[in-house]
């Protein structure tokens, strides 16, 4: 079994973390009924198991520049514990089943999975190693993310809504480059992207994109919430962002999934932000 569970690592399940974007809008609506919920949780499946097929297929594809990093060499499929055409095979059949999954849920949902497919292509065969263009793909999947949940439960969204994912988004993108830029070092790159990115360069985006972040999320509360009381959530996410750009100036950042399940400041802030805009959805109704 043991190549078995190679590949359930090359799927990498723990980044699945990142698709809870899906049930953003759904419980914003409070779209809570048990239909929408299943709906919304074949949305995550059908988001994981695809952007599980991309691992593994990107693994394949740049199978020798990860046999060089020094962390990526110890990748099931670089260390050579799972076999290419084993890693091809299972990517391209959770692909299949990504799409089939999402076209049973919602149209629509098809539809996100589709354009999702799309962008991950685009960004496998060279947008990745396009500087700007990169991190802004990175934002696109999260979008469409939450796209994709208000289509499963049938909600609709607002344009602020769409804005504040995305600048959000944006925003652990550049912590990410930021992170994997001073992780290296001196060391030999083994992403071309990063040679065009600079570590000043990184916090003038970093200041830019974290005040639109904020703002554009304060308008949401006022503009585009069921109501202007949201506003009283603002400090949670003000502190949440500022609190990861303080964890990535101490070393994390590179893994963005890890950080936010493993620091106990950011946990109690989201878990705080999330019971104040419960009460606050829940008294307004």
């Amino acid at each position: 079994m043991r190549w078995l569970e190679a590949l359930v690592r090359a799927m990498r399940p723990h980044h699945w973390v990142k698709n809870v974007v899906v049930f953003a809008a759904p419980l914003f609506a409070l779209a809570v009924d048990v239909g929408a919920l299943l709906r919304v949780v074949g949305a995550f499946g059908a988001f994981s198991v695809t952007a599980s097929a991309f691992y593994l297929i990107n693994d394949v594809r740049d199978l020798e520049a990860d046999r060089r990093h020094p962390v990526k060499q110890h990748r099931p499929i670089a260390a050579g514990r799972v076999s290419i055409s084993v890693a091809l095979g299972g990517g391209m059949g959770l692909l299949a089943l990504g799409l089939a999954g999402s076209y049973l849920v919602a149209p629509w949902l098809f539809v996100a999975i589709g354009a999702y497919v799309i962008l991950q292509t685009g960004y496998n065969l060279g947008l990745k190693e396009q500087p700007i263009l990169d991190v802004m793909v990175i934002a696109g999947g999260f979008v469409l993310r939450a796209l994709g949940g208000a289509a499963a439960a049938g909600v609709p969204v607002s344009g602020w809504f769409i804005l504040c994912i995305g600048l959000l988004a944006f925003f652990l993108g550049v912590e990410k480059r930021k992170a994997e830029l001073r992780a290296l070092g001196d060391a030999e790159d083994t992403r071309s992207v990063l040679e065009a990115y600079s570590l000043s360069w990184l916090r003038r985006m970093e200041s830019v994109v974290t005040a639109s972040a904020l703002m554009a999320y304060a308008l949401w509360t006022l503009e585009g919430a069921d109501t202007p009381w949201m506003l009283a959530t603002l400090p949670f996410v003000a502190y949440a962002i500022f609190r990861y750009q303080y964890l990535s100036e101490q070393g994390a950042g590179e893994a963005p999934e890890k950080t936010l399940l493993t620091d106990v400041g950011l946990i109690v802030t989201v878990l705080a932000w999330a019971g104040c805009s419960l009460g606050i959805l829940l008294a307004v109704r």
